[in-house]
């Protein structure tokens, strides 16, 4: 049975090491403000498959280092996670919500109503695009 709650931020960053930046030392997943973040998992089979990282500041919001176990890609649970952190964003008071998308998995966002902005910007040899909607 699928369930999505709040976790650890030490439970996320060890999905998004292995998912996000595996070349990169441990460290380097971690945010200065993950203290403040709220952190998401989606369990499946009794193990993490799927994090997310929100962060409201006022009316604004931002989701960040969004990750799905790569052998568990495309079963949907990306999808739920992220219906879930966009509803989670209304309820504490998000007008926009907004991320910093791998250029790559723009379309993906788009099919949840966030819109590609002018701002792009490359990162570690990543091209990202900040996408927005409003919540």
């Amino acid at each position: 049975m699928m369930t999505i709650h709040r976790i650890t931020k030490e439970d996320a960053w060890t999905l998004r090491h292995t998912v996000m930046w595996p070349d990169k030392p441990y460290d380097y997943i971690k945010l200065t403000d993950d203290a403040a973040g709220l952190h998401y998992g989606l369990i499946e089979n009794g193990a993490l498959q799927s994090v997310v990282s929100l962060f409201v500041n006022g009316t604004s919001a931002q989701f960040r280092k969004f990750a799905t176990r790569t052998d568990q890609q495309g079963k949907g649970y990306g999808t739920a996670l992220l219906k879930h952190v966009l509803h989670e964003a209304a309820n504490y008071g998000a007008e926009i919500i907004w991320c910093n998308a791998r250029i790559d998995k723009a379309d993906f966002y788009e099919r949840f109503g966030l819109r590609r902005t002018v701002k792009e910007f490359e990162k570690d040899g990543q091209l990202y695009v900040v996408m927005e909607k409003k919540v």
